[in-house]
């Protein structure tokens, strides 16, 4: 009888595997270039929405591969003009060739002047003026024990400082008093709710979580359900590629533009040359026109075991990386 239990469990395993849906492209326009494609120093370990660090400690921001390293046990945080954020993951933040001990881990930074914007991994934020070494501002939300990997940075926009926290929400600190002035709520059910997207796109404040997706401006708050896989913007529009295999192309309203459908297709990430690219899990690269009339599916031979992060026109990935058309 327990032959026959076990039997029947390893059956249903197996029924359960061979039903999994992958994405399959009738036709393809074949490779895409590889031989542009160019090496890193190593192997990406640590990545974020503003970029990455490899296991050599070069990093990769948004300006493309840094000759700049962090010291060893520092993962990058963020880069704002020519000051690179890393964190220890414990107890210090290095800020420049600053070292802050700040007691807690920090999980998202962001600089203006001597003003430094903290995120902690116990979902609290703080304000730190970097001249006179001390606290402007410490507040405590409540505690997010599961969270996407992907964790947006706090934001120095005009006169506000915007803070996206871990259980979903945007924190608004005003710059010339130090205080909070508003409290955006995102998404305050879902399991992975941390922010992991924020930007402002021509006055308006554009978020994201996993589940939902959020646009503020003049006064006016939009919010759509979307299972999100990646979110990028480029000019006046936003792109979401979600979990059902849709790329999505709205306004920073939010009212969908045009969209696009790949069925089972798992999208990892979004990048923008002069169109818009997908990069597809089986080994594809999606590339849709601006109209979103036609695309075009290439393949590109990458390990997706391995971390994959797209940063403006170019896409990391194993320990190489091309740049977009």
């Amino acid at each position: 009888m327990k032959h026959l239990i076990l039997f029947a469990s390893l059956l249903f395993v197996f029924a359960g595997c061979s039903s999994k849906e992958y994405f399959e492209p009738e036709n393809t326009a074949g490779d895409y270039e590889l031989t542009k494609s160019k090496a890193l120093s190593g192997s990406i370990s640590y990545f974020n929405k503003d970029g990455a660090t490899l296991d050599s400690q070069d990093i990769i921001t948004k300006r493309g591969v840094s000759k700049f390293k962090i010291p060893e046990g520092y993962k990058f945080l963020n880069i704002i003009d020519d000051t690179v954020i890393a964190s220890n993951y414990k107890d210090k933040v290095l800020v420049g060739d600053k070292e802050v001990k700040v007691d807690a881990v920090v999980v998202a930074a962001s600089l203006n002047n001597n003003k430094l914007a903290l995120l902690f991994s116990d979902n609290s934020i703080m304000l730190y003026d970097m001249n006179t070494e001390k606290t402007l501002l410490k507040e405590y939300y409540t505690h997010s024990f599961v969270n996407d990997t992907r964790i947006a940075n706090p934001y120095f926009m005009s006169n506000i400082i915007l803070f996206p926290t871990l259980d979903g929400k945007i924190i608004v600190v005003s710059d010339s008093t130090n205080k909070i002035v508003r409290n955006i709520v995102v998404d305050a059910n879902g399991q992975f709710n941390n922010i992991i997207f924020l930007d402002v796109v021509d006055d308006t404040l554009v978020a994201a979580t996993a589940n939902k997706v959020i646009s503020v401006g003049q006064g006016i708050v939009n919010l759509k359900d979307y299972n999100v896989r990646d979110i990028i913007t480029k000019d006046k529009n936003i792109y979401i590629a979600t979990i059902d295999g849709q790329i999505i192309k709205t306004d920073i309203s939010l009212n969908i533009v045009d969209r696009r459908k790949y069925k089972f297709a798992k999208i990892y990430s979004l990048a923008y040359g002069e169109s818009l690219y997908a990069l597809e899990s089986q080994g594809y690269l999606i590339k849709v026109s601006k109209d979103f009339k036609t695309d075009a599916i290439y393949e590109l031979d990458f390990d997706n075991e391995k971390k994959v992060i797209a940063l403006g026109d170019t896409i990391y990935y194993n320990d190489e990386f091309i740049k977009l058309k």
